[in-house]
């Protein structure tokens, strides 16, 4: 038997999860910050509710991880934290009160293909809304983006666009429309392929040169020049003004370094119904998205079914990617203590007792190393400090502490002065 890991799923060994759990720590401060409060979902959904919002022919059909249970129910893993957000809220309406704003931060699985940045069993940070209209919500989410990236410092741009634009510029081409979610998923694919490329796919669904033409001259406009198009479509009319108010709040609020309008993406789910994001490293670190979401204010309101309208938009955060980007990291653990005994055992763990019910965390060498290589090993776990206990220190009733970030050696006379130190 070859013992490997499945593609696209990884080992993370305490260096790496140091900064992943760094990264959590970031985005959980964050979401807080901003007023949402954690839940959790189940992995296993049933088949049913996780396809339901998808036409045969979209990609994401194809990379649900399908399997059945022993009274032969046909189940799925969860590919994102959206649906399964959406199940909850219908699941415990009566128990909640909106707005609800949520984060999850959780393993989610996609049988796609594997590439930097983009694993098959990977962890998505999510944060909700549901009972909230309107773009006030979305500049707000905007700016949660903004926030965690600053602090993560990690260069970005978001792309936004409309949904409701989108499916009114193409229907104004004069495309039927059961043509229009198989157009919708091809122009999501015009910064990656070629015009010809573009043109092959409209025709293979049926398109002709006039359609592909006006097409491309639509989705090649500013805001401005959409501002100026004569288009009498409803939902291009939805569509503009929720990209028109949008982009006032972006302005107010001087986001605008950080976003750009975007009139090809799409998104690839299907339930998003207005404004959507992604999330991009602004200097092609990484060539995938790290981040996004959107509006979709039908899904919630047609699994609870009772007359009532819940409108809901998220973000996504992938925490792959952003190991990516932050996996050469240093993290200095400031508040992990090393203790190096000297014929000090006992007293060692005492002293490593009595540190942690102060709340430190506390690791005592206990591989009889020599000074040197205990004090290499807590330079390559990033630990910034050691106490250097011998028999001389504890009958002196003294501590010999080393700060490695500083590299500098000192004593404390007290054992209560310690905390002083650390802190």
């Amino acid at each position: 038997m070859k013992i490997e890991n499945v593609k696209g799923g990884n080992n993370y060994l305490p260096k790496e999860q140091v900064i992943r759990n760094y990264i959590n720590d970031v985005l959980i401060e964050t979401f807080k910050e901003y007023g949402y409060k954690p839940v959790e979902t189940p992995i296993l959904t049933y088949y049913d509710i996780l396809s339901d919002k998808y036409d045969e022919n979209n990609d994401l059909l194809n990379e649900i991880y399908k399997l059945t249970d022993q009274g032969n129910r046909k189940l799925g893993l969860r590919y994102d934290l959206t649906v399964p957000f959406a199940k909850l809220i219908a699941l415990s309406k009566n128990s909640i009160k909106l707005p609800f704003k949520r984060y999850e931060i959780a393993k989610v699985f996609r049988d796609g293909p594997v590439k930097l940045g983009r694993d098959r069993e990977f962890t998505q940070c999510d944060v909700d809304v549901v009972g909230i209209k309107g773009s006030m919500i979305e500049a707000e989410l905007i700016s949660l983006y903004v926030s965690a990236f600053n602090k993560l410092n990690i260069d970005i741009l978001i792309k936004y666009n409309s949904r409701n634009l989108m499916r009114g510029l193409i229907k104004s081409c004069g495309i039927s429309d059961n043509l229009v979610s198989k157009v919708i998923t091809i122009v999501d694919k015009f910064d990656k392929l070629s015009k010809k490329e573009l043109n092959d796919l409209f025709i293979s669904i049926g398109l002709n040169k006039n359609n592909i033409e006006e097409l491309l001259n639509y989705f090649n406009c500013n805001i401005e020049q959409l501002n100026k198009l004569n288009i009498d479509n409803e939902e291009f009319s939805i569509g503009l003004k929720e990209i028109n108010e949008l982009n006032m709040y972006i302005n107010e609020l001087k986001l605008n370094d950080y976003v750009k309008f975007s009139p090809t993406l799409a998104r690839g789910q299907d339930y998003y119904t207005g404004n959507v994001f992604e999330v991009y490293e602004k200097n092609n670190k990484i060539s995938c998205s790290i981040g996004g979401g959107g509006r979709y204010d039908n899904m919630i309101t047609e699994f609870i079914n009772d007359g009532n309208i819940y409108p809901a938009v998220g973000i996504s955060f992938g925490l792959t990617s952003i190991y990516e980007l932050l996996k050469d990291k240093d993290i200095v653990n400031n508040d992990y203590i090393y203790i190096i005994p000297l014929d000090t055992n006992i007293e060692s763990l005492k002293l490593a007792t009595f540190l942690r019910n102060l709340g430190y965390s506390v690791d005592v060498e206990m591989s009889n190393r020599k000074l040197k290589k205990s004090l290499e090993f807590a330079n390559k776990e990033n630990i910034r400090y050691v106490i250097i206990l011998g028999s001389e220190e504890v009958e002196n009733k003294e501590f010999k502490i080393r700060d490695m970030k500083l590299g500098k050696e000192f004593y404390i006379k007290n054992i209560d002065e310690l905390q002083k130190v650390f802190d």
